[in-house]
This record gives C-alpha cells, structure tokens and sequence, in this order.
C-alpha cells in the first residue's frame, strides 16, 4: 500500500474515539480539505477495532454519493491494512472483515424529506454522514436516533451554508452541549492537495462561494448568486463536431418557458442556443403540443440523446414521451444546484455561447434574497437559470459522466 502522509488535523481525527469524553466527531471547512477521506477512514477503524457483528450507517445524498466519496476513499487503505471486503449491491450493504471480527455497513441516501423513512427503525452501532448540511434535518436527525447500541457515535461532515442553517444552530454552535468534537479544516489539512489544485479552487470561486468553500466560514449569501459571469465574454459556439447532444427545459404556462441546446465537445458542454416564450409579454399561452414542436425546431436535425425536465411539468413530460423523445425529471435541489452550477462554469466544464441572450439577461438579475435568514434566490429572473441548473445536476447524478465535471483531490 501507498504510504499515506496525514496532517494533524487528519490525525485527530483518526484517533479522537480513543478518548470517551465525545459522542461523536463534526468536520466542517474548506472543499478539498481531506476531511472526508480521514473520516471515513476512522469511521470504519473505530467500527471493526470496538465492534462485532454490528451494524452502521454510511449517508450522503445518495447511494452513489456515499460509494463515491465514503466507499471508494476508505477501501484501498482498508485493504491495504489486511481487511477484507465484500458488498452486496442489490442490498446496498458492504461486509468488513478482518482480526476475527465482522460488521455489516448499511448505505442510505438522505437526499429529501422522505428519506428518514429508509432508515426508521434500524438499530445501529455508529453512523456517519457526509454532507450533512445538504440533507434535510429529518433525515439526519433519525440516523442519529438509530444509533441506540451502547458505545455508539455519531460522525458528520459538511461544507459551511449560511449562519442561519439548522445544522449550524442545531450542531456547530451546540457541538460543547452535545459533547461533539467539533473541527474545522482548510485546504493546508490536506497534505495531498498540490499547490496548482489549491490555488485553483482560490480562482474558482468569488463572494460568498469563496468564503464558503476555500476559507470554510458559515457566511450569508448576498448580491447576484453568479457574480463572476461575464457576458461580454460569452464565445461564439464552436463548429464542433460535436459528441453528444442535450436540451435541458424550464417548462412555464404564464410564467416564461426556457430551453437549451447542449453540445458535448472534448469533455466541455456548450449551451449553443435557446429557446425562451414569455406567455404574459406575448399575450397567450402555448399548449403542451406547441411547446413540443418548439422544442423540436431547438433541436433540428441534431440527434438528441436526453431531453432534462422540470420534474413539476408532467404533463409536458408525457407529452415529450409520447412523441418519442427521452426524458429525464431534473433534480430540483436549488442550492446543491447552484453550487455546482458555479463550479461548471468556473472550471469551463460548461459555456454559455454566443447567441443565448435571456440566459446573458438573467445572469445579470439572478439574485440572492437579502433577508438573512437563509439561502435563497429571489423567484424572479430565474427561468433560464433553473434550467441551466438542471442539465449541471443532470451531469452528476447517474449517467457515467460525472468524472467529466467532477475533479477529485488526491490523498
């Protein structure tokens, strides 16, 4: 095995079960920080050096989430280390054995309000949960209820969100109450995060993205959600040939309609045109069939592999189908949405082109609503941009291409 170097950050973090003055352990900071790597390492060598046939809750948004970044990171050096491991996809568990002991790890994904329901009921020795600030409260709240066995702990990690955000009342500011070992980490924890990746995300993100994300603060977010986009520099779309051939859609009756045309071209996604009916500024509404026809006029002679719909519209959703088209709901998580819609457009995995005008308007109005209380946008300005946001977590979520727009840190 790699002989792995750790800060001493990440140190604590692999050891603070020894001592029984904590229930559980809270990471927060920076991305890239090598925080989720050290604690899904630790969760399960705490797991297998306390515990026999137990059982234990792996979380993140979803079943994948928690095989990308729990799984797939603390495997190598488990192995490494002489466990052994078998998982049983079908059943979303995996089996750790090792120094004659044996524990089943069960997976969950807490990606809405009725995901508390997968895991009502179970009874568990420790859980851990990735990115706890972007499940909803019930959710996290009954994982940690499961774990009812006696020595049993509680491990979260989580990007920072706004001052006003439950997990921070609730955990962070009670984290003492609750006897929490509560650490924050930055970029500088992660040994194994090269100085060129580094000052990458520093570029990448600006406001309160960047206090967020490279300086690990809780911080409101305020002004236009995409500050750095630049409309006057907005490139002409490429000849291409182009690979792969999208359209994402923000269906509106009275409120305006959006749809793209997406291009796939060397691993980068090129918004290179649009379609956007304002019904109130026109005067009439269009019917579900004429929407269709419009979009197929957006499309062309092009062969479009995925038409991603707001998951609201269903009866424009059946309408696609029953004309032929292949159609996804999109995942409607605003926030999670917009995060990594900025990060798309940062790191040039998408482009907005030339010729995409109401996209360029809404950008420059697209804002944060300025009450302080929590993350949100104003519900104005925001058709276009719903929609771009659909076809980014449509990229992520399942398809075999989020390595294209996903860059993992090295450890």
């Amino acid at each position: 095995m790699k002989r792995l170097t750790f800060s001493a950050k990440q140190r604590r973090v692999l050891d603070w079960w020894r001592d029984d003055g904590f229930d559980g352990v809270i990471c927060d900071g920076a991305v890239r920080s090598g925080k989720t790597f050290a604690l899904s390492v630790s969760f399960f060598l705490w797991a297998m050096s306390c515990f026999r046939r137990q059982r234990f809750g792996l979380c993140a948004g979803s079943i994948n989430g928690v095989r990308r970044n729990l799984l797939e990171q603390a495997r190598p050096v488990l192995e490494g280390l002489g466990f052994r491991w078998e998982e049983k996809v079908s059943r979303n568990e995996v089996v750790v054995r090792g120094g004659g002991r044996e524990n089943v790890f069960c997976l969950y994904g807490g990606r809405d309000e009725g995901s508390y329901a997968s895991i009502q009921g179970v009874t568990l020795a420790g859980v851990l949960l990735d990115e706890a600030a972007l499940m909803p409260r019930s959710f996290v709240e009954q994982a940690c209820a499961r774990c009812s066995v006696e020595g049993g702990r509680i491990w979260l990690s989580c990007n920072p969100a706004g001052p006003e955000h439950w997990f921070y009342q609730e955990w962070i500011c009670k984290a003492e109450e609750k006897r929490m070992l509560y650490l924050r980490f930055t970029m500088e924890d992660n040994p194994g995060l090269p100085d060129k990746v580094r000052e990458r995300y520093q570029r990448m993100f600006r406001g309160c993205f960047y206090r967020r994300y490279v300086l690990g603060e809780w911080v409101a977010a305020e002004g236009l959600v995409y500050d750095f986009f630049q409309a006057d520099r907005m490139p002409e779309a490429p000849e291409g040939p182009f690979s792969r051939w999208r359209i994402s859609c923000d269906y509106g009756t009275r409120n305006p309609a959006s749809f793209g045309l997406w291009g796939e071209l060397d691993g980068t996604w090129y918004r290179v045109r649009e379609y956007y009916y304002d019904a109130r500024a026109e005067g009439r509404q269009k019917t579900d069939g004429e929407y269709v026809r419009d979009l197929r006029r957006l499309a062309g002679d092009r062969r479009v592999e995925l038409v991603v719909v707001d998951p609201s519209a269903a009866s424009f959703i059946e309408a696609l189908r029953r004309e032929g088209w292949t159609v996804r709901k999109a995942d409607n998580r605003v926030l999670e949405g917009i995060r990594r819609t900025a990060e798309a457009l940062k790191n040039g995995r998408i482009v907005i082109c030339r010729g995409c005008e109401a996209a360029a308007r809404e950008f420059a109005r697209y804002c944060w609503e300025d009450d302080g209380t929590q993350d949100r946008v104003r519900k104005e300005f925001d058709h276009a941009m719903d929609e771009i946001r659909y076809f980014v977590m449509s990229m992520e979520n399942g398809d075999g291409s989020a390595a294209r727009f996903v860059e993992r840190g090295r450890f």
